[in-house]
């Protein structure tokens, strides 16, 4: 056996990037930087809203509001009700929670608020696999197979701590063996299949209503090579349903994903059809995303109970996010659903986008030219990050972490 010093590992490591990535008057460590340095500055958690939710009686009906979902959902499975002890563990262990209290149950706000809470990064990565433009619908499944979910979703404004209304969520994930609908891509199922672009399963958009509150009936995802099991959430304000109820226009408050427990994802992908899939599992932690998420103090994982007695009988999961409605971000769609069916978004480039200075206005050609461009180099960067990671599973994660700080030096070295 050869053994690589840990020189030449970075050393390899930077030789690949820096080809795959050199771009001339661009510096990706300063790009970086300046995302890290945003992280830390912007209110990204509802710690500060904790007094006021619980004043206003947000915590006492989100708890009202999820028990009575839980029991319709069982309810309408032909389930039994389940009656346990009101727990929660820590979150780096485990997100599974029996949330079965009253609200005269002893302590309750303290319950419902660790159970509620789910801290996510203000501006996440939107992926390669974005598609603008597709269906308002509470139920995105389609006809796909796997574990049925119900995913309870609610935005509170980081600002005023209010619950925010008419806020559109837009989510999408890949299916059970790891395929996007709506996308014609390397790596994203059978190539071959045009058909594909046309696709439009676990795709959707819902808006808010007073409480903030929104609800998807989907399956749990499956995975794809590079990346952990996940879901992407975009948050749109002031756009337009059209007359075939598909979603147009508006800003973007929030671009991000959420991600599952790895004993509750290790469960699921021993069931059919997940247990199928040929495509090589990344666990959480050896994420790039999920470790940049909780370096940044994130807790990116949802809450949940199984329905019934096993994890095949569905599963309840929620979240509550928190977003600021004034900052506006920029989307970079792969594909575009028209009233003709999916077309290819040729000038895409897949990733986070840029941050509009955070005040909602429009930005000028130039800007908006400018924070595309940054977009389409992270997304180079993260690419070739997963690809790399697939392709080396021997180097250990950090050294992914720390390439855009090494790279500049390691170019002079080699």
């Amino acid at each position: 056996m050869v053994y690589l010093s840990k020189a030449f590992q970075f050393a390899a490591t930077a030789t690949l990037l820096s080809h795959a990535f050199a771009h001339q008057g661009h510096d990706l460590t300063q790009e970086i930087a300046e995302r890290n340095a945003f992280y830390k500055t912007a209110k990204r958690d509802l710690s500060h809203c904790d007094v006021t939710l619980r004043k206003r009686g947000t915590h006492a009906r989100q708890q009202e509001r999820r028990e009575a979902a839980i029991a319709k959902a069982r309810a309408a499975r032909g389930l039994p009700q389940k009656r346990n002890v009101a727990k929660r563990d820590a979150t780096d262990v485990s997100h599974l929670s029996s949330l079965d209290v009253t609200p005269t149950t002893s302590g309750v706000e303290d319950i419902i608020f660790a159970n509620s809470t789910c801290l996510l990064s203000p501006e996440g990565e939107e992926g390669p696999y974005y598609v603008k433009g597709e269906y308002i619908r509470s139920d995105i499944s389609e006809d796909q197979p796997g574990v049925e979910v119900i995913w309870d979703l609610q935005f509170i404004n980081a600002e005023t701590c209010e619950p925010i209304e008419n806020l559109t969520s837009d989510i999408w994930h890949c299916n059970a063996t790891g395929v996007y609908a709506g996308v014609i891509a390397t790596g994203n199922g059978n190539t071959a299949d045009t058909s594909n672009i046309d696709k439009t399963f676990l795709r959707g958009l819902q808006t808010t209503d007073s409480e903030g509150v929104v609800q998807y009936t989907s399956i749990f995802p499956g995975y794809y090579s590079g990346r952990a099991t996940h879901v992407h959430v975009e948050t749109h304000l002031n756009g337009t349903v059209l007359p075939n109820g598909t979603y147009t226009g508006g800003s973007i408050a929030h671009i991000g994903q959420f991600f599952f427990d790895q004993d509750l994802i290790t469960e699921v992908n021993a069931l059919s059809p997940y247990s199928e899939n040929t495509n090589t599992i990344t666990e959480n932690a050896d994420d790039r995303v999920v470790s940049a998420e909780l370096e940044n103090d994130a807790d990116p994982f949802l809450n949940y109970v199984l329905l019934g007695d096993s994890v095949s009988d569905g599963l309840f999961m929620w979240v509550t996010l928190s977003v600021n409605p004034s900052a506006s971000y920029t989307s970079s769609p792969a594909s575009e659903l028209t009233a003709d069916g999916g077309v290819a978004v040729s000038s895409s480039s897949s990733g986070p986008s840029g941050v509009n200075g955070g005040n909602g206005t429009m930005m000028g050609n130039a800007l908006k030219a400018q924070v595309q461009a940054r977009a389409a180099q992270i997304s180079r960067l993260n690419a070739g990050l997963d690809e790399l990671r697939a392709r080396l599973p021997w180097l250990p994660l950090k050294t992914f972490n720390l390439f855009p700080k090494l790279l500049p030096e390691l170019r002079n070295r080699i």
